[in-house]
């Protein structure tokens, strides 16, 4: 079979919230030993189709068993993303709690306020990175996130860097932190992603200085030149050394398209391939890479160009479109991320460092990048 897949374009945005109903809030925590936060990604009310894929060696969730396609629950209204590892976790309670006040959640009973509110969840380590073990994302500070994401407009601009679950991440030796994403597809179809980058692996190719995944950029989105040798010999000396070695890069993948949750759930998978394009290595036992997949299905499938000789249909041609956007969409949001980071003051087995951003180390390669906002 040929899928002829034409290239896409930018969402107005380049954010998670190009997609119609989807609305990201931070909550984030700096300073007095603290470096962490929280954030949220808030369906429209009624919900959204999910999935999710689980592929790193160190998972922190909570809810995913419910994404099965198998189980009863058919549609969530917010996925949270947080720091502090498996505490942080709590953070989730919180956003469940703003949903029930809303009435919004799977029907339990007859009356409007009888609902269980499913919230998946996922987290990265970023425990002690502030100098206080003890401080980490609790259910305060997963309703300051929902509250956030709920009062801000639809497809207002995503903050992007060293916020929300991003605070304390770390990107194999460089600050790492929020980025976003997204195309329109043919058909106007909006594939999207948000992504929390704290991996064990590089998002810098060591032999050219450059982001792996800059090259998936669209035309324009990331203006860098190739280092000098000096240049790239002397990041290379700065980048940071985290011990222990424990991470997770985290993702919500979007689109408006109408999906099956077992069609949700193979999004999510082919998601991951943009996530294995940006960081080496990806996917370790360090790490608890996990990529939720959302649709809000108020689109039809786009269409694509496809001859089906051996009996593949269009819909199967279409998905195939939004598969390969998902990943693209990832990738270019971990480069986002990467290039939106600050260097930033943490503790790192026990020592105070500044963990240097990559702007901070390519002066020249980042010459004509500008940050967003």
């Amino acid at each position: 079979m040929a899928v002829k897949l034409p290239p896409p374009g930018p969402g107005a945005r380049n954010a998670l919230t190009d997609v119609p109903g989807l609305r990201v809030g931070h909550a984030t925590r700096i300073g007095g030993g603290a470096l962490t936060g929280a954030t949220v990604a808030l369906g429209p009310p009624g919900g959204m189709v999910a999935a999710v894929d689980v592929r790193g060696g160190g998972p922190g969730t909570r809810e995913t068993d419910a994404l099965d396609p198998r189980n009863l629950v058919p549609r969530i209204e917010a996925v949270a993303l947080t720091g502090g590892s498996a505490y942080g976790l709590d953070a989730a309670s919180g956003v469940m709690a703003w949903l029930a006040d809303q009435g919004r959640g799977f029907p339990v009973g007859a009356e409007p306020h009888e609902v269980v509110p499913v919230v998946p969840a996922a987290t990265i380590f970023d425990l002690g990175r502030g100098g206080d073990f003890r401080q980490r994302p609790d259910g305060a500070l997963g309703r300051e996130a929902v509250e956030a994401a709920a009062g801000t407009p639809e497809h207002a601009p995503v903050r992007t860097g060293v916020v929300g679950a991003g605070a304390g991440a770390i990107a194999g030796g460089l600050k790492g932190g929020v980025g976003t994403a997204s195309c329109l597809l043919d058909g106007g179809v909006t594939v999207a992603a948000l992504a929390v980058v704290n991996a064990a692996g590089s998002a810098v190719d060591p032999t050219t200085g450059l982001p792996y995944a800059a090259a998936l950029g669209l035309p324009g989105e990331f203006p860098l030149d190739p280092p000098s040798h000096d240049e790239h010999a002397a990041a290379l000396a700065q980048f940071a050394e985290a011990d222990p070695p424990l991470n997770t890069t985290l993702a919500v993948v979007a689109t408006d398209a109408v999906l099956t949750r077992a069609q949700a759930h193979k999004t999510a998978g082919a998601a991951h391939d943009g996530l294995a394009r940006a960081l080496r290595p990806a996917h370790t036992l360090y790490d608890g890479d996990t990529v939720f997949a959302l649709s809000t299905a108020v689109r039809p499938l786009p269409p694509v160009d496809a001859e089906t000789p051996y009996g593949v249909d269009a819909e199967a041609a279409a998905l195939t479109a939004i598969h390969a956007a998902a990943a693209d969409v990832v990738a270019r949001a971990i480069v986002d991320a990467v290039l939106a980071a600050e260097s930033t003051d943490m503790v790192l087995g026990g020592t105070r460092v500044t963990v240097p951003s990559y702007r901070a180390l390519y002066p020249r390669a980042t010459a004509r990048y500008r940050p967003r906002g």
